[in-house]
């Protein structure tokens, strides 16, 4: 692969991920009582885990999006 050909992958790929990110933002805050029904069918959760669970994950998943694409994405187009 060309580092153009990687530029662009890595490019639809943070798009695809804050595409996730963002869906699941809106989810949560939309149904939030649906996901939490959900959810405490399986396990025994308070309110206040839920919501600290969801948003930690959150958090941490756009960190990968920032690390795993968005650097090497900068990176390459600093290079070329």
């Amino acid at each position: 692969m060309t580092p153009n050909e990687v530029r662009d992958l890595l490019l639809w790929c943070a798009g695809t991920n804050y595409a996730v990110l963002l869906f699941w933002f809106l989810i949560f805050v939309f149904a939030r009582d649906w996901m939490y029904a959900v959810h405490t069918r399986w396990f025994k959760l308070s309110a206040e885990v839920f919501d600290g669970i969801h948003y930690t994950a959150m958090a941490v998943y756009k960190i990968g999006i920032l690390l795993f694409n968005l650097v090497p994405l900068i990176a390459l187009s600093l290079l070329s």
